[in-house]
């Protein structure tokens, strides 16, 4: 996780983002905790090369997506927590500091078939509206 925070605060900055660092940091934080929380099966073997799980930040001219790629092909589900539980709240979270998200499934590589019908895995977003003085900057990508 402390990767993806440094990585998420690198990329901001790069960007001149800075301000919006607090809403997205804990964003991507729960994105993060919740695909290696919930979508990576315990007996996959684990290659450093290719990490099961992606985060991307993608910057347009007036709005950033944090996207988190990972191997399951279950949807996120949204519930309700008890107030005495310690997790379960992660995407109201995702969904009160961002301005909105979803997700879809992730198609294989280029150069890696699949059986028909079969995905990959899935892709869970949250996007941002950022204020007037970023939206005069051109698109720009960062991968960790």
């Amino acid at each position: 996780m402390r990767a993806a925070r440094q990585f998420t605060r690198q990329t901001l900055t790069r960007w001149d983002l800075t301000e919006r660092f607090d809403d997205i940091a804990l964003v991507v934080s729960e994105l993060v905790t919740n695909a290696l929380r919930h979508a990576l099966p315990g007996d996959v073997a684990r290659d450093p090369h290719d990490p099961p799980v992606r985060l991307h930040l993608m910057h347009w001219t007036s709005r950033l997506v944090c996207a988190v790629r990972d191997p399951s092909r279950s949807g996120p589900v949204t519930g309700e927590a008890a107030d005495s539980a310690e997790s379960g709240r992660g995407l109201f979270l995702v969904e009160s500091f961002s301005d909105s998200w979803g997700w879809h499934a992730s198609p294989a590589p280029a150069g890696e078939t699949l059986p028909a019908g079969v995905l990959r895995g899935k892709v869970v977003w949250a996007l941002f509206r950022l204020p007037g003085a970023a939206a005069d900057r051109a698109q720009d990508v960062a991968e960790r």
